[in-house]
């Protein structure tokens, strides 16, 4: 990969971690002047103390990821998926990342007003089943790895994969508290919910004899 081409994919990564990361803070605040508090961005708990602090992490180490990955000659790092570089890791890092954050975009315009960093079980809020909700329960983390997949491409490095990694532990801890606490709080339309759909990518259903 030559400095120019290492060029444009760092500038790419790092202007989507930028955007996605200011889109979430503008969302949070949308929704707190809509319903008039915290959408639970305060951690509640060790557990939600600990998964903030792995995505801090995957939010810093995405946005540091274009200066560690050089800016002179090729990082030897780069060399470690050959074929993905040039065009090919171009075209198809910003194809995901793009995908990824249209995706967000549309599950954030579905959820309006329920939607949530955290969880406080003291809360009640409507269950979504639209939009990418009907297919998947929680598209939001799908879409978030399809945009960290796509940072992987454009600077497939160590620290790009590990990131990836970090983050897919912590939504994995994050998806089962949710549906731990949506299933307290809606009981059977929940349970019904779950049979329907999958966790992160859509149920497959056996044809009916």
């Amino acid at each position: 990969m030559s400095s120019a081409d290492l060029s444009v994919n760092r500038v790419v990564v790092f202007a989507s971690a930028l955007v996605y990361w200011a889109g979430v803070c503008i969302q949070a605040r949308r929704i707190r002047r809509r319903i008039g508090r915290s959408p639970n961005v305060k951690p509640r708990g060790t557990k939600e103390k600990l998964l903030w602090a792995g995505w801090l992490l995957v939010v810093i180490a995405w946005l540091a990821l274009p200066f560690l990955a050089g800016t002179g000659r090729a990082s030897p790092w780069l060399t470690i998926i050959p074929s993905l570089r040039g065009l090919v890791g171009l075209f198809f890092g910003i194809a995901l990342t793009a995908a990824g954050y249209a995706g967000t975009l549309w599950c954030y315009a579905v959820m309006g007003n329920t939607w949530r960093m955290g969880v406080n079980r003291a809360e009640k809020t409507l269950l979504v089943t639209r939009g990418p909700f009907q297919f998947v329960r929680h598209p939001i983390y799908l879409f978030q790895v399809l945009m960290l997949a796509g940072t992987a491409l454009l600077l497939p490095t160590p620290i790009s994969l590990l990131v990836l990694v970090i983050h897919i532990l912590c939504i994995l801890a994050k998806a089962a508290d949710e549906e731990s606490y949506l299933g307290t709080v809606h009981g059977e339309e929940y349970g019904n919910y779950l049979s329907r759909t999958g966790r992160f990518f859509p149920k497959l259903r056996s044809r009916s004899k």
